[in-house]
């Protein structure tokens, strides 16, 4: 997966377990524990506000981008090896 969800990373910093952050944003454990396992395929834009209002930090915080191993950089310098 190219996206990786860091909710766990920021509830530790904050201090909140899965139940609390759960009952803040009106989000089931469930749904709330695919995200943060990164199990999930899309979330909300509201969903995403919401984490990041109860957790006061940005998107940025909580979501990375990493490459796959075999993702091609267009333009990049091993383009022409």
């Amino acid at each position: 997966m190219a996206i990786i969800v860091n909710l766990d990373v920021m509830m530790a910093m904050r201090k909140k377990s899965l139940t609390e952050l759960a009952g803040e944003i009106d989000l089931t454990l469930a749904n709330l524990s695919i995200l943060k396992n990164n199990k999930a395929k899309a979330i909300r834009l509201s969903t995403l506000n919401e984490i990041c209002k109860a957790l006061d930090c940005q998107p940025g915080d909580l979501l990375q981008y990493v490459a796959d191993e075999n993702t091609k950089i267009e333009g990049g310098a091993d383009e022409n090896k």
